[in-house]
């Protein structure tokens, strides 16, 4: 189907409409045509801005991490700490819509976030060859916490869970010992990582 000669609405628009019946419908809830009939249009003005639904999908994707509160950086302040509270605000960004959370592997936006590798990894100081260990780290840690937490908030489970501290004692005590909830600890993780540089 061909494009209309002028768009009706923004692509931002119809992105933020997109995440909105995901947040509510789930991603099998999603349709173009749901999404015209929230902005009020018809669905073949979603075609100015969205070759398909994939490609509206890969724009919910960038939406998500773009509405990341991500804190500027002062000058002074250490690269690990701004690369925690960056983890920290992707992670919860994903979190606000764990419906979508899956958009995250399929649409994958690494390349939103380039710059910010570009701008953060010259400031790093390891040696060149630990720079993307550094870098994968910290990724695999905060989309691996938000997929999974994300998840269980979709299917209505708690992340949490009861264990039979009879059966698994070792796994039961670990649990008991560890200090906070799901956000301190990931802070607490990723923390503890980036101290191995």
């Amino acid at each position: 189907m061909g494009r209309p000669s002028k768009p009706i609405i923004s692509k931002e628009r119809a992105t933020l409409a997109a995440l909105e019946v995901i947040d509510s419908e789930g991603l099998d809830g999603l349709s173009l045509q749901r999404v015209a009939k929230k902005l009020g249009v018809k669905a073949p003005s979603l075609y100015y801005h969205f070759e398909n639904k994939a490609e509206m999908l890969a724009s919910v994707a960038r939406l998500i991490l773009n509405q990341a509160a991500i804190p500027q950086a002062t000058p002074g302040t250490d690269w690990r700490e701004t690369l925690v509270q960056q983890a920290i605000a992707a992670r919860h960004s994903i979190l606000l819509h764990p419906n979508a959370a899956p958009l995250m592997l399929q649409f994958f936006p690494r390349q939103l976030m380039m710059g910010a590798y570009e701008s953060w990894i010259k400031r790093y100081d390891v040696k060149p060859e630990l720079q993307m260990m550094v870098l994968e780290g910290v990724e695999k840690l905060t989309f691996g916490s938000a997929l999974l937490g994300a998840m269980s908030r979709a299917n209505g489970i708690d992340p949490g869970f009861a264990i039979n501290s009879e059966k698994y004692q070792h796994f039961a005590r670990a649990t008991q010992a560890a200090q906070g909830n799901e956000d301190t600890i990931f802070e607490a993780t990723v923390r503890r990582f980036l101290s191995a540089f």
